[in-house]
């Protein structure tokens, strides 16, 4: 039995880890996007697979037989991809997906559908913003010429991007004290951030807490699902998923 984990975060490392440890061959898949991943153990697969089709035809020439999809909660592509690939190849699907963010009664948190509804809601925001969206979809605050940026990404990001901003290349796990110091240096007013959840990068939001700025929340985006397919947010469930198949 082959399980194939489509991953790149840290649930989806544990999750090959803990599978490893109990002799279950695995196969991760990155999609290749970060320069220097963190690499799970076991087999390692970068790299897309050619779409809907091209996936189904390697979960059947690969003899998987069960797929977890533990990949980040706004990798919308590969999501749809796997739940149509495994309905077609008839393999079972679990989908690993970390709680999102909950604001608390302290929290002045604005929602947005998606990164073109959180541009605009800056304008009445703030002057100077916390960009951690990611460097994907930065096109949509390209315009705003008025407002100052500070871009935080893995990598660097491509063109275009907003006229007034400074790029800063880091990775998580992000402190507290080394979060709010960054907000502070750079006279932020007003943070934006995907609803990633997971504690690696919560910590900007307790920053934002403490320091009254409002946090634009662009929501997670649907995936599609079916009454068979399966879903949890604990990886000890997943093994567990995983042995029973």
């Amino acid at each position: 039995m082959t399980v194939l984990i489509l991953g790149g975060t840290a649930e989806a490392r544990d999750l090959a880890a803990q599978l490893h440890e109990r002799g279950v061959p695995v196969v991760s898949s990155l999609a290749g996007r970060v320069t220097r991943p963190r690499l799970p153990v076991g087999e390692v697969r970068i790299g897309g697979f050619g779409g809907v089709e091209g996936l189904t035809t390697w979960l059947r020439e690969n003899g998987v037989r069960a797929v977890v999809d533990a990949t980040h909660p706004f990798a919308e592509r590969i999501g749809a991809n796997a739940f149509h690939a495994t309905q077609a190849a008839g393999i079972p699907l679990l989908r690993l997906a970390r709680p999102g963010w909950q604001p608390s009664e302290d929290d002045r948190w604005h929602w947005a559908d998606d990164l073109e509804e959180a541009a605009a809601l800056l304008p009445g925001l703030g002057t100077r913003v916390f960009l951690t969206s990611g460097r994907q979809g930065l096109a949509a605050f390209a315009d705003l010429d008025p407002l100052w940026f500070l871009i935080r990404c893995v990598d660097p990001p491509g063109q275009p991007l907003p006229r007034r901003h400074e790029v800063v290349l880091d990775r998580g796990p992000y402190r507290l004290d080394s979060e709010r110091a960054l907000m502070t240096e750079h006279d932020i007013d007003v943070l934006v951030t995907k609803d990633s959840g997971g504690a690696m990068t919560a910590a900007k939001l307790t920053a934002a807490r403490e320091l009254g700025l409002p946090v634009v929340v662009v929501r997670r985006p649907p995936r599609p699902s079916a009454p068979e397919a399966t879903e949890t947010t604990d990886a000890a469930a997943a093994v567990e998923w995983v042995l029973s198949r």
